[in-house]
């Protein structure tokens, strides 16, 4: 893939929404941002594939990014774009709908390897939604992100968070009032740590299972960034959100970090 072709650029109306993330996340919670991207990833080609812990995450991922001075299109679910007016900003900040459970998924793939090629950086969430593992570690991701990386050689970057949870429910709008109270007065830590670029040398696409290890190196690197984040949360959240449901038919088995 030719990286030297960058056609992509941010509108200007997405830079004004990372800053205004920033006044966002700010009266709600401490933000702390470690790791970096590094200079020559910024513009990209790049692929950003973070842990999605709360219906927050989108907003806290965008005030991160503007601290690390990128500025990803968001592989976003297709109900954010049928909303009337987030929809076109959706859009017109050039983000790709993702309609999860249907045919139009494969065309949402291609979507965001074209736009990979043109020089954009893509944010996905390898898990495909909220995670619902009793101790908010990754969960076995689908293989979508690696699909992505293979069809169009981009690096992938690991985007680890953690507190974001404690900030909206998983059921948001229902007890959006309510947390949204509850951070304000306590303004909780959300930490984001971008990490080393995930190393999927040795793997071919036209592997059987390729795709598969691929996604579970990407979880593990995700995994292996969270793990100081949390250091006195190992096994379970000290938040627990009682509206969230528990899945652990997808937990995934991180590797020693």
């Amino acid at each position: 893939m030719d990286t030297a072709r960058t056609t992509w650029q941010p509108p200007a109306m997405w830079r004004g929404a990372q800053l205004l993330a920033r006044g966002v996340v700010a009266p709600l919670a401490r933000l702390e941002v470690s790791g970096t991207v590094p200079e020559a990833l910024r513009r990209g080609p790049l692929i950003l594939a973070a842990n999605h812990l709360s219906p927050f995450d989108p907003i806290v991922l965008t005030a991160a990014c503007r601290a690390r001075g990128v500025a990803p299109r968001i592989m976003a679910t297709g109900g954010l774009f049928r909303a009337p007016v987030i929809g076109a900003l959706m859009r017109r900040a050039g983000h790709l709908r993702v309609d999860r459970g249907t045919a139009a998924v494969g065309r949402a793939l291609d979507a965001a390897a074209a736009a990979v090629a043109a020089g954009s950086v893509i944010l996905v969430y390898p898990e495909g939604r909220i995670g619902l593992d009793p101790g908010l570690w990754p969960e076995r991701g689908k293989t979508g992100a690696a699909r992505l990386a293979f069809a169009c050689g981009a690096p992938v970057v690991p985007v680890a968070q953690w507190g974001a949870h404690e900030v909206l429910p998983y059921r948001a709008p229902k007890g959006l009032l309510k947390g949204v109270a509850r951070a304000l007065l306590r303004r909780p830590v959300i930490r984001v740590h971008f990490g080393e670029p995930v190393d999927l040398a040795g793997l071919s696409p036209e592997t059987p299972g390729a795709a598969r290890r691929a996604t579970d190196r990407i979880i593990d690197a995700i995994t292996d960034s969270l793990v100081p984040l949390r250091p006195d949360e190992p096994d379970r959240p000290r938040h627990v959100d009682r509206g969230r449901p528990v899945d652990t038919s997808r937990s995934h088995r991180r590797r020693p970090a």
